[in-house]
């Protein structure tokens, strides 16, 4: 039996979360902005009709919105993530085994679903649809490459409803839909890979897959040398039911104005820290350094310029999200320099091991390791259930003057009591 991998992708995602909760934006044309409201990082169908790219700057675009009511919502994180995780959780009920593969895409294995693919595929649309409200198109095929491949064509033709399997089609008539299709789009052709693909006559992805893979190893790389054995049908990227540990966790924002003030500083660091340190025990974890940096706004080129950053080694490895931010508070001592406007921090969390590879030492405090880690989970577990931010150090402060510009933000409709959707008869 042939090999048969979804990819399930949530259409523009960001819109499509917002539009559950707001119904009245179906239809319009939407795009979701970035940190401080600078770039376009979420665009609906309409907007992308009207020639709005990903990743323009929003004040190039004010006019173009004015003319066509462009709507414009700042990004809501905490309403995309649980939305995620909440059509995740879905998807995990259509197959054994599933690899998220981004906050938007999972990879699912059909292999053993003897139901027909296709109408398989219709079947986790309209229940993804129902359930959770975010529409999703459906690619499959033998590899993961294919599958991504598969993915785009049922976004790009509407005739298919959402749902293309390339089993189903002939080895003539896949290799007639590849040769339509630039190389360009390919997982993982970086935009620098596409010029020397064409340079030796490769444009599509018909060519890619015809190419020698050992020319193309030598040339390029073993994994574009990978992807081309992907296209002819072999599975060289395995699903994996589990994504490998990140090596280091980086947490920084820009802030949503320019501050001087060290009590900032101090507040977005700690704020920072605590993030990446619910990440890192998330993947059973602990980091032996943390990196700290700051820095002015390089952009602005009358003001006096400063950035900084220094690691900050740990005595041994740990999870502890207070032991995280008085080093983090001792790095930002080192570095900081008063008289500077400041535009960003951020922090990185080094070194990281699995937490059950931790070297035991003569001098370890048994009683002690176990409340840290009891108060750790207890954190974690409150902050999970209730909103993120529900239980923090006093330090992180309370204004957030900081904090980034979202001047249009939706409310928090599933993570916060105080901004849940009110139904009113």
């Amino acid at each position: 039996m042939r090999r048969a991998i979804a990819l399930v992708d949530c259409n523009n995602f960001y819109v499509s979360c917002e539009r559950v909760f707001q119904p009245g934006l179906e239809g319009k044309p939407v795009v979701v902005l970035s940190n401080n409201d600078g770039c376009v990082v979420s665009r609906s169908q309409e907007a992308k009709d009207l020639g709005l790219k990903m990743a323009a700057p929003w004040y190039q675009m004010k006019d173009l919105a004015q003319r066509h009511g462009i709507v414009a919502l700042s990004s809501n994180y905490s309403l995309y993530a649980d939305i995620s995780n909440r059509v995740m959780s879905l998807l995990s009920r259509f197959s054994p085994a599933q690899e998220v593969y981004s906050i938007d895409e999972s990879f699912l294995d059909l292999g053993g679903i003897a139901a027909d693919h296709t109408a398989y595929g219709q079947q986790i649309r309209e229940t993804v649809r129902r359930c959770v409200g975010i529409p999703v198109c459906v690619g499959i095929a033998p590899s993961k490459t294919l599958a991504k491949l598969a993915n785009h064509v049922a976004k790009q033709d509407r005739r298919l409803g959402g749902v293309c399997d390339f089993n189903r089609l002939s080895p003539a008539e896949l290799d007639t839909l590849l040769s339509s299709i630039a190389v360009g789009e390919v997982w993982g052709i970086g935009r620098h890979t596409v010029p020397g693909l064409e340079a030796i006559g490769i444009r599509s992805v018909l060519d890619l897959k015809r190419a020698p893979a050992n020319r193309l190893r030598a040339r390029f790389s073993i994994v574009l040398a990978r992807i081309v054995e992907e296209l002819n049908g072999a599975a060289c990227l395995e699903l994996d039911d589990v994504a490998p540990a990140k090596r280091q966790i980086t947490c920084s924002r820009s802030f949503g104005t320019l501050t001087a003030s060290l009590v900032d500083l101090e507040q977005a660091l700690i704020a920072y820290t605590t993030r990446a340190a619910e990440k890192l025990r998330q993947q059973h974890s602990m980091a032996g350094g943390i990196q700290v940096y700051i820095r002015t706004n390089p952009h602005r080129k009358r003001d006096p310029q400063y950035q900084q950053s220094i690691l900050v080694p740990l005595a041994g490895p740990s999870n502890d999200t207070r032991l995280f931010c008085r080093a983090a508070l001792y790095g930002l001592g080192q570095i900081h320099r008063s008289g500077y406007a400041y535009q960003k921090a951020g922090i990185t969390l080094t070194h990281i091991i699995d937490a059950a590879d931790k070297p035991n030492t003569l001098f370890d405090d048994v009683v002690l390791q176990q409340r840290t880690c009891t108060l750790m989970t207890t954190l974690d577990r409150i902050n999970r259930r209730m909103g993120s931010g529900t239980i923090r150090l006093l330090g992180e402060g309370t204004s957030a003057r900081w904090a980034m510009r979202r001047e249009n933000r939706s409310p928090r409709y599933t993570t916060e009591w105080n901004e849940l959707a009110v139904c009113r008869g």
